[in-house]
Protein backbone atom coordinates (compact mmCIF):
# COMPACT_ATOMS: atom_id res chain seq x y z
CA UNK A 1 0.00 0.00 0.00
CA UNK A 2 1.37 3.40 -0.99
CA UNK A 3 1.98 5.99 1.68
CA UNK A 4 1.13 8.78 -0.78
CA UNK A 5 -2.21 10.39 0.02
CA UNK A 6 -4.24 13.28 -1.37
CA UNK A 7 -4.73 16.66 0.23
CA UNK A 8 -8.32 15.64 1.00
CA UNK A 9 -7.08 12.65 3.02
CA UNK A 10 -5.04 14.80 5.43
CA UNK A 11 -6.16 14.51 9.05
CA UNK A 12 -3.42 16.49 10.80
CA UNK A 13 -4.32 20.12 11.45
CA UNK A 14 -0.61 20.83 11.77
CA UNK A 15 0.13 19.52 8.26
CA UNK A 16 -2.95 21.25 6.83
CA UNK A 17 -1.84 24.58 8.38
CA UNK A 18 1.70 24.09 7.02
CA UNK A 19 0.33 23.47 3.53
CA UNK A 20 -1.94 26.53 3.73
CA UNK A 21 1.03 28.62 4.88
CA UNK A 22 3.00 27.49 1.81
CA UNK A 23 0.02 28.21 -0.46
CA UNK A 24 -0.36 31.72 1.00
CA UNK A 25 3.20 32.54 -0.10
CA UNK A 26 2.85 31.51 -3.75
CA UNK A 27 1.52 34.93 -4.83
CA UNK A 28 0.64 33.71 -8.32
CA UNK A 29 3.92 31.81 -8.80
CA UNK A 30 4.20 28.08 -9.42
CA UNK A 31 6.17 27.77 -6.18
CA UNK A 32 7.26 30.28 -3.53
CA UNK A 33 10.89 31.12 -2.76
CA UNK A 34 12.51 30.58 0.65
CA UNK A 35 12.85 34.37 0.90
CA UNK A 36 9.04 34.66 0.86
CA UNK A 37 8.86 33.06 4.31
CA UNK A 38 9.56 34.27 7.84
CA UNK A 39 8.23 31.29 9.78
CA UNK A 40 9.36 32.12 13.32
CA UNK A 41 7.08 35.17 13.73
CA UNK A 42 4.47 34.02 11.17
CA UNK A 43 3.83 30.45 12.34
CA UNK A 44 5.62 30.04 15.69
CA UNK A 45 3.53 27.00 16.69
CA UNK A 46 4.42 25.11 13.50
CA UNK A 47 8.17 25.81 13.32
CA UNK A 48 8.89 23.01 15.82
CA UNK A 49 7.42 20.54 13.31
CA UNK A 50 9.07 22.01 10.20
CA UNK A 51 12.10 20.78 8.30
CA UNK A 52 14.03 22.47 5.49
CA UNK A 53 16.24 20.58 3.06
CA UNK A 54 18.49 22.04 0.38
CA UNK A 55 18.25 20.40 -3.02
CA UNK A 56 21.66 19.77 -4.56
CA UNK A 57 21.83 18.86 -8.23
CA UNK A 58 24.51 17.01 -10.23
CA UNK A 59 24.47 14.69 -8.40
CA UNK A 60 21.03 14.95 -6.87
CA UNK A 61 21.05 15.01 -3.07
CA UNK A 62 19.18 16.63 -0.19
CA UNK A 63 20.87 18.35 2.76
CA UNK A 64 19.17 18.82 6.11
CA UNK A 65 19.28 22.58 6.71
CA UNK A 66 16.80 22.89 9.59
CA UNK A 67 15.15 20.30 11.81
CA UNK A 68 12.49 21.61 14.20
CA UNK A 69 12.83 20.74 17.87
CA UNK A 70 9.50 18.87 17.86
CA UNK A 71 10.95 16.52 15.24
CA UNK A 72 14.22 15.83 17.03
CA UNK A 73 12.31 13.94 19.75
CA UNK A 74 11.35 11.36 17.11
CA UNK A 75 14.76 11.01 15.48
CA UNK A 76 17.61 8.77 16.55
CA UNK A 77 20.14 11.36 15.28
CA UNK A 78 20.15 15.08 14.55
CA UNK A 79 20.91 15.11 10.83
CA UNK A 80 21.26 18.89 10.52
CA UNK A 81 23.98 19.55 7.93
CA UNK A 82 23.98 15.95 6.65
CA UNK A 83 23.01 14.80 3.18
CA UNK A 84 20.37 12.12 2.77
CA UNK A 85 22.92 10.09 0.79
CA UNK A 86 24.94 9.84 4.04
CA UNK A 87 22.06 8.21 5.94
CA UNK A 88 21.95 4.49 5.20
CA UNK A 89 18.19 3.99 4.86
CA UNK A 90 17.57 7.36 3.16
CA UNK A 91 20.02 7.08 0.26
CA UNK A 92 18.80 5.71 -3.06
CA UNK A 93 17.21 3.37 -3.64
CA UNK A 94 14.75 4.21 -0.86
CA UNK A 95 11.15 5.33 -0.68
CA UNK A 96 12.00 8.52 1.23
CA UNK A 97 14.57 9.44 -1.44
CA UNK A 98 11.97 8.80 -4.16
CA UNK A 99 9.52 11.19 -2.45
CA UNK A 100 12.12 13.97 -2.33
CA UNK A 101 13.19 13.35 -5.92
CA UNK A 102 9.58 13.50 -7.06
CA UNK A 103 9.07 16.92 -5.41
CA UNK A 104 12.40 18.22 -6.79
CA UNK A 105 11.50 17.11 -10.33
CA UNK A 106 7.79 17.99 -10.47
CA UNK A 107 7.75 21.13 -8.27
CA UNK A 108 4.47 19.80 -6.82
CA UNK A 109 3.57 19.25 -3.15
CA UNK A 110 3.51 15.65 -1.98
CA UNK A 111 1.35 14.39 0.88
CA UNK A 112 2.41 11.19 2.59
CA UNK A 113 1.23 9.05 5.50
CA UNK A 114 3.77 6.28 6.11
CA UNK A 115 3.92 4.03 9.12
CA UNK A 116 5.84 5.52 12.05
CA UNK A 117 9.36 4.20 12.50
CA UNK A 118 11.04 5.64 15.57
CA UNK A 119 11.79 5.36 19.25
CA UNK A 120 8.21 5.86 20.54
CA UNK A 121 6.12 2.72 20.19
CA UNK A 122 2.75 4.41 20.84
CA UNK A 123 2.83 6.21 17.46
CA UNK A 124 1.32 4.56 14.38
CA UNK A 125 1.74 6.99 11.48
CA UNK A 126 3.56 10.06 10.29
CA UNK A 127 1.53 12.53 8.27
CA UNK A 128 3.61 14.91 6.22
CA UNK A 129 3.71 17.31 3.31
CA UNK A 130 6.80 17.99 1.20
CA UNK A 131 6.62 21.46 -0.33
CA UNK A 132 8.84 22.76 -3.15
CA UNK A 133 10.60 26.13 -2.89
CA UNK A 134 12.62 27.87 -5.61
CA UNK A 135 14.52 31.14 -5.86
CA UNK A 136 13.24 31.62 -9.43
CA UNK A 137 9.72 30.38 -8.48
CA UNK A 138 10.13 27.45 -10.92
CA UNK A 139 13.22 25.34 -10.16
CA UNK A 140 13.16 23.54 -6.82
CA UNK A 141 16.23 24.38 -4.72
CA UNK A 142 14.75 23.66 -1.29
CA UNK A 143 12.01 21.49 0.19
CA UNK A 144 9.95 22.63 3.18
CA UNK A 145 8.40 19.77 5.14
CA UNK A 146 5.76 19.77 7.86
CA UNK A 147 5.54 16.55 9.86
CA UNK A 148 3.06 15.34 12.46
CA UNK A 149 3.31 12.12 14.44
CA UNK A 150 -0.01 10.38 14.99
CA UNK A 151 -0.76 8.05 17.87
CA UNK A 152 -3.40 5.38 17.80
CA UNK A 153 -5.72 7.64 19.81
CA UNK A 154 -4.85 10.73 17.65
CA UNK A 155 -3.02 12.58 20.45
CA UNK A 156 0.31 14.18 19.48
Amino acid sequence: MSAIITEQELTSELVIEGFRYWQSKRNGHAIPARADFDPLPEIPGLVRFMMLKDVQRDPLDFRYRLVGTGLLNHMTTDWTGKFMSEVEYQRPPSTIWDYHQRVAETAQPLFIKPNYVGPHKDYLFVESVLLPLGRDHRTVDMIMIFIDFLRQDSRR
